[in-house]
Formats: structure tokens, C-alpha cells, sequence
């Protein structure tokens, strides 16, 4: 640590004031025995070297060396020693001072390499826990370089890397840590120190194999702290090209696993239908003397089956949409008895005869949503009861408010779904374990509704109790609440 000159003369005017202070006191105020006074100077000298180190602690034992000989030793006031044993009382005094300076010193320096090793140890650690923090590579080695600054308190950093001849900076660029000094320390693969310019070079090594290297400009760290940064940088890159690798394969693994989904269950859904429109067409060709009844019959198989099919592709492409954000919502304020009433006349063929209670809570407030896509969800979750569950038993359309929320609720009196389904509910293409092959659909309706549900803000929930049936409730903002935007 540097010490300014004027600190420097204050430490030797205080030194020289304490001799004097002593001195005086042992001289006017306490007198004692030369013993007593030489040991206080001892002590004075180790407290000063603890503090201010060897310089001024060996002044201060050359200042009292003299006032001891010339105020304490007899005959007093001269520098002549009458008795040759205080002669060698006196320079033991002086050996001893000058010895106990150096060790105390001495100590003091190695406390002080303890504490700045202790504190660089921990700056380690925290920055090896700042690196491992990110999974991406790309989002690392922009973050390697501010990270370096921030934790050990430098001026600047940039990190080069061979394989890709890019440097990485903390900040803007110093013309010191340019790319041909940095490439130097990569052939080089050794830390190189410049302390007069306050620069430092290291080299980053993946295993043996030099793969870049870092620059640092201001305060010079140790030259172990420098490896140890190298050596950090290099895991945290391997461990984030790991890590993303690992995502890779797991989103190709996820991939394969949704596009062997769809291609089952849009293969099962477009075989039936089109079985169905096949077997029409084959029977109005081969049999021209159908009757009229007989002709209309065979067409309006091939109708409904055709409408079967659109219907299968347009959610295919509804869902990829959602998927991607593509979905923009005409946000309005509307009562949530408008969209029970809008899915409900949708569905007035397909319910038929089944008996539909409503309980929608008095005086409450306008939902914010887009009216159509929020007819889809009541619509898919309608559906879903009416296939689920037996011809006669009703389905319940409730609705409350629930804080800044809407809360709507479509119950069946099915046969349930089992804990282990429940999460898989809402999985695309999933359907249920027991009637995925006796009940017509594509497993899609409840992953449309539940995305349309999530773009407005809201979220969807399922309570199911086997042999008792289901209930699928969702939540629309209110309208003193604003939707989350898709």
C-alpha cells in the first residue's frame, strides 16, 4: 500500500512526539527505574510497528536509544556512559527495539496478505456464482466481462475468444485491451503482468487447450486470483454449452414427441371422416339408381364429415397460432352473461335435449376480454361436459366474482378423471385414457381454451372426483382490471 509524503512525515512527527511525551512524562510527572522506562519504549515501538510498520518503528527506536542514554542513564545529560554495563544495556535496548520492529512488522505485513487473499477468495466466490447462473452461452460471454469489473472492483475487462475471434467488453473499448495483445496471451498461454500500465493478461484454458483469453485494466490482482478467474471462465462457458446442449435435446426430444402426437392423432381424426366420405362417394358412383332420399342421405354424410374435417385443421392452426403469439385480441368490456348466452346458441344442435342450470351471480362486473375467442372457451369446455358425461344428467354453468377476476365454471355429472390425468388434461392432443377411442374429438379444445383463457390474463383449473364428475372453471379480468396483452 503507497503512503503519501505528508502522511508519511506526520507518522515520524508523532513517533518523535511520543519519545518526548515519555520522556517528559517519566522525567517530571512519575520518575521511575531506567528498567521501567525502557520497557515502555519497547511497547511504544511494537504498537507503532503494528501500525505503521518498520520505517517508523526503527526511528522511533533510534529516538529513544538516545533519550534513554541522555535522560535515564547515568551520568544524565550527556551521551558518555560512565558504567560499561549500561553500555551493554544499551545497545540490548537497541537490538531488541530494532528485532521486535522487523517481527512485528513482519506480522503485520502477513495479517494484512491474509485479509487481501481472504477478501479475493470470497470476490472468487462470488463471481464463480455469478457465472454459473447462466444457462446461455451467448448471454455468459456478454456477462463475463461486467461481471469481472463488478466483482473485483477493476476499471475494465474484455474476454476474446480464438474459436469465434470476438471480444467481449465490459464496457467501451480501451485501446490497452486490443484483440493483438489479447491473441499474444493466447499463443503465449501464460498470465502476463504489466503493473506499470495496470494491466493484466490471462489465458483461458479448456482443459490443456487454450480457448481465449481475458484483459483486465486498473488494479493488479495476484497472479493465483488471475489463474483462478481463467480457470472459473472456462468451466462457466463448458458448463453453459452443457446446459444448452442439454436443452437442445431435450426441445428435439419434446419435438418429436408433439409432432409424433399430432401425426397420431390427426391421422386417427382425418381416417374417419374421410372413410366416411369415401364410402359416400364410392356408393353414389357405383349405385346411379339410388333414390333421391337415399342420394340426399349419402351427401349429407359427406357434408357433415367435410365440416368434421375443416373443423380439425382450423384448430391444428388455431393452436399454432396461440403457440406462437400470433392471436390478436379485441379487447372489450362485456357482461359474462353475453357469453354464456353466444356459446350456448352455438351449441343448441349439439346439446339437444340435455338440461342446462345457470347460476351467473347478480351485479356482476363486465369482463374484459374478446368476445368471440371468449365464446370459444365457454364453447370447447361446454363440449367437453356434453361428451363426458350421460345424455340426461344436466351440466351447471356457474359464475362469480373473485377480486379483480370473473370466475366461470362449466360442471358435469361424468364419470371424473383420475389424479394421475389431471395434469395431462391440458396437454395437447391428450385425450382420456378411457374414451379416447369410443368419443370423437382431436384433444385439442381444452389446450385452445385454456391459451385463449392465459392470453386475456387469466388462468384455467380442473376439480375432478372419480364417479362424480368434473368441473373446469376459468378466470377473465374484471373490468377495473386490464387484461395481460398477448
Amino acid at each position: 500500500m503507497r503512503v503519501s509524503l505528508a502522511f508519511r512525515i506526520f507518522q515520524f512527527s508523532v513517533a518523535l512526539a511520543l519519545v518526548v511525551g515519555i520522556t517528559f512524562f517519566y522525567r517530571e510527572v512519575l520518575p521511575v527505574n531506567a528498567t521501567t522506562v525502557a520497557l515502555t519504549f519497547l511497547l511504544v515501538i511494537l504498537l507503532v510497528s503494528a501500525a505503521w510498520g518498520l520505517s517508523v518503528s526503527v526511528f522511533l527506536s533510534v529516538a529513544a536509544m538516545l533519550a534513554f542514554n541522555y535522560y535515564f542513564l547515568p551520568p544524565i545529560g550527556t551521551f558518555t556512559i560512565a558504567d560499561p554495563q549500561n553500555w551493554v544495556a544499551l545497545f540490548a535496548f537497541l537490538i531488541v527495539a530494532v528485532l521486535s520492529s522487523h517481527l512485528s512488522s513482519r506480522a503485520r505485513l502477513q495479517a494484512q496478505e491474509a485479509s487481501a487473499r481472504r477478501r479475493e477468495i470470497e470476490r472468487l466466490f462470488s463471481f464463480s456464482r455469478s457465472l454459473l447462473e447462466s444457462g446461455n452461452v451467448i448471454q455468459l460471454l456478454n456477462r463475463i466481462p461486467v461481471q469481472i469489473v463488478d466483482t473485483f472492483e477493476v476499471g475494465a475487462a474484455a474476454l476474446f475468444l480464438g474459436e469465434k475471434q470476438k471480444i467481449y467488453h465490459s464496457g467501451p473499448s480501451i485501446p490497452q485491451l486490443d484483440v493483438e495483445r489479447l491473441k499474444a496471451v493466447v499463443a503465449r498461454e501464460e498470465p502476463v503482468v504489466d503493473a506499470e500500465a495496470s494491466l493484466s493478461f490471462i489465458p483461458v484454458r479448456l482443459g490443456m487447450r487454450p480457448i481465449g483469453s481475458v484483459g483486465i485494466s486498473g488494479p493488479v490482482l495476484s497472479r493465483q486470483t488471475l489463474e483462478a478467474i481463467g480457470t472459473l471462465i472456462a468451466i462457466a462457458m463448458e458448463r453453459a454449452r452443457a446446459v444448452e446442449q442439454l436443452g437442445q435435446a431435450e426441445a428435439t426430444r419434446e419435438g418429436e414427441r408433439l409432432r409424433t402426437a399430432l401425426l397420431d392423432s390427426v391421422t386417427h381424426n382425418l381416417r374417419t371422416p374421410l372413410t366416411s366420405i369415401k364410402a359416400a362417394v364410392t356408393n353414389l358412383l357405383s349405385n346411379p339408381g339410388l333414390s333421391s332420399a337415399q342420394s340426399a342421405d349419402l351427401l349429407l354424410i359427406i357434408n357433415e364429415e367435410t365440416d368434421r374435417l375443416n373443423r380439425l385443421v382450423g384448430e391444428a392452426q388455431e393452436m399454432a397460432a396461440l403457440d406462437a403469439g400470433e392471436v390478436e385480441l379485441k379487447i372489450g368490456p362485456h357482461p359474462i352473461q353475453e357469453v354464456v348466452e353466444a356459446a350456448l346458441r352455438e351449441l343448441k344442435t349439439a346439446l339437444g335435449s340435455r338440461p342446462i342450470q345457470l347460476a351467473i351471480a347478480a351485479d356482476l362486473p363486465r369482463v374484459l376480454i374478446d368476445l368471440p375467442r371468449a365464446r370459444e372457451v365457454l364453447v370447447h369446455l361446454i363440449e367437453n361436459a356434453n361428451q363426458y358425461s350421460p345424455p340426461d344428467r344436466p351440466i351447471v354453468i356457474t359464475a362469480e366474482s373473485a377480486g379483480d377476476f370473473v370466475v366461470t365454471s362449466v360442471a358435469d355429472q361424468g364419470n371424473g378423471i383420475d389424479d394421475p390425468e389431471q395434469g395431462l388434461i391440458f396437454e395437447k392432443f391428450y385425450r382420456g385414457r378411457d374414451q379416447r377411442f369410443t368419443i370423437q374429438g382431436t384433444g385439442m379444445g381444452l389446450p385452445i381454451a385454456k391459451a385463449i383463457v392465459e392470453a386475456h390474463g387469466g388462468s384455467v383449473s380442473l376439480t375432478s372426483q372419480r364417479g362424480r364428475g368434473s368441473v373446469f372453471s376459468f378466470t377473465f379480468p374484471a373490468e377495473s382490471r386490464r387484461p395481460v396483452p398477448l
